[in-house]
């Protein structure tokens, strides 16, 4: 979820294949033939093997959260809260609901079919792809998987090839959970993503940067595949006039420099007015302060940036406006300091990209109607946050722009309500999931009909020659079909 080299799961899946068999061949036809004996179909099965998905979290707890350590410096509690608690909840929710999920959808009937029965059946695609990112390899990855299985597909799951500690593990380990009839998981870059998508599947899952999406979706309309893809964008921050500065100092610090930055729904950068912009630096060098220390690099809580390439273009940002708080990095560590960039200029690359790294400019904007303003020209991103003590501020924020999700005075704390679904619109993506949203994502939803086979006196007035009394009835009936006839 992110601009230019963000975090897809491969940087460029549009690449020319290598010559030579296709390593994909064996693997998928193996996985259509299963699910085209129904055996994924059944409650039974899909409950199985959820089960042994919360298996793998629970057996495999040490080696995810090394992984992690190994991978983007999270601690073992940030690894907990943000990954692995995350996804065993998804797994128990759609196994605690699967029953009731699956369940046939009465839909509401006109006069016409009041004898019929009509009804909503939700029905597993197929084969289904997920291709996973690398910021939050293991939450982004499972939760996803999660509504794949409950609505009972096969799945290729395609880890990032960036995330390498926690790809091994999920490659080598998960594979030992769930049945591998239905199920495998894929390794490779971008060539071998590229090849991989020449394939027909019948949905695919993305989650990544807005340029990689486009090759995904183009890839996918070769075969009319549906597509869900969770991307990202600039997320605005406007902290108004009327507010605690520290509380809200508190409240960005947390979410914008977790997983150092890496995080899609972060808040990207901040509007406000210069005036609330003094009283806010001092008050977000105090919260970097409480919550890293005075040295941040010797901070066990917080993470460093995934590799070589996304800190050399993050130090390139560093030289955008100007530093009022941290600035410091260290290549050898891939270690860049809380920061805080103010006289920022919205043409500046810090403004033109999104940053997905410990890094917030400030933008000065002289009213609420300016803010609106300044986001409603921009592309439409995947998280917009508000802080104001006025609710008027915060509707009116909400009730003018447009955005995947939308918070008032809090950061994404809301991703951890499965009730809540995560997606994005316009240029941050489309399609949703999170809880019965990731299930709904992964269902075809069949409408049915199913009408007597007698009756038949009944049903001849919907023959010609329609008399002007025929004509009448059927118009009159068709017209109650606002009634809920169940």
């Amino acid at each position: 979820m992110s601009g230019k080299g963000g975090k897809g799961a491969a940087e460029d899946p549009g690449s020319e294949p290598t010559l030579g068999m296709d390593p994909f061949e064996d693997t998928l036809r193996r996985l259509r033939e299963a699910f085209n004996t129904g055996r994924t179909r059944p409650a039974d099965f899909r409950a199985a093997q959820l089960e042994g998905l919360s298996r793998f979290l629970q057996d495999n707890k040490q080696l995810l959260q090394d992984a992690l350590v190994q991978d983007l410096h999270k601690s073992p509690f940030e690894s907990d809260v943000s990954e692995l608690i995350t996804s065993q909840n998804e797994v128990d929710l759609a196994l605690k609901n699967l029953q009731d999920w699956m369940k046939d959808e009465p839909a509401s009937k006109s006069l016409l079919t009041r004898l019929d029965s009509a009804f909503v059946r939700k029905e597993p695609f197929g084969l289904v792809l997920i291709i996973a990112p690398w910021n939050y390899p293991v939450n982004l990855t499972l939760v996803p998987l999660v509504g794949a299985l409950a609505a009972g597909n096969c799945v290729v799951l395609k880890p990032s090839e960036i995330s390498k500690s926690t790809e091994k593990v999920l490659a080598e380990m998960l594979p030992q959970y769930l049945d591998q009839s239905c199920f495998a998981v894929v390794l490779g870059g971008p060539q071998e993503t590229g090849r991989l998508l020449e394939h027909k599947f019948d949905y695919i899952f993305f989650t990544g940067s807005p340029r990689v999406g486009k090759i995904i979706m183009a890839a996918a309309a070769k075969h009319l595949t549906p597509v869900t893809l969770e991307l990202g964008g600039k997320n605005p921050c406007y902290v108004d006039d009327d507010c605690d500065p520290q509380t809200v100092a508190n409240r960005v610090a947390l979410f914008r420099y977790f997983n150092a930055g890496q995080t899609c729904v972060a808040p990207d950068y901040i509007l406000c007015s210069p005036e609330t912009q003094e009283r806010l630096l001092p008050a977000l060098q105090s919260s970097i302060t409480r919550f890293y220390g005075d040295d941040p690099r010797s901070s066990p809580n917080l993470g460093r940036i995934i590799n070589q390439k996304q800190f050399q273009r993050l130090q390139g940002l560093l030289g955008c406006g100007r530093v009022a708080i941290g600035g410091q990095s260290d290549e050898s560590d891939l270690y860049i300091a809380p920061t805080v960039l103010v006289d920022v200029q919205e043409t500046e690359p810090v403004m033109q990209e999104e940053i997905f790294g410990p890094i917030l400019p400030i933008v000065n904007v002289r009213s609420l109607d300016e803010a609106i303003d300044f986001i409603k020209r921009r592309e439409k991103p995947l998280a917009l946050y508000a802080f104001s003590n006025s609710s008027q501020v915060v509707n009116q924020m909400l009730d003018q722009t447009s955005s995947g999700s939308f918070v008032g005075n809090e950061g994404f704390v809301y991703l951890t309500l499965p009730s809540l679904p995560l997606g994005g619109v316009g240029n941050s993506g489309m399609g949703r999931y999170h809880g019965k949203f990731s299930f709904d994502t992964f269902s075809h939803h069949r409408a049915c009909l199913l009408s007597y086979p007698g009756l038949e006196k009944l049903k001849e007035i919907r023959y010609p020659p329609f008399t002007y009394w025929k004509q009448q009835l059927i118009s009159w009936a068709l017209g109650s079909q606002n009634c809920t006839l169940l």
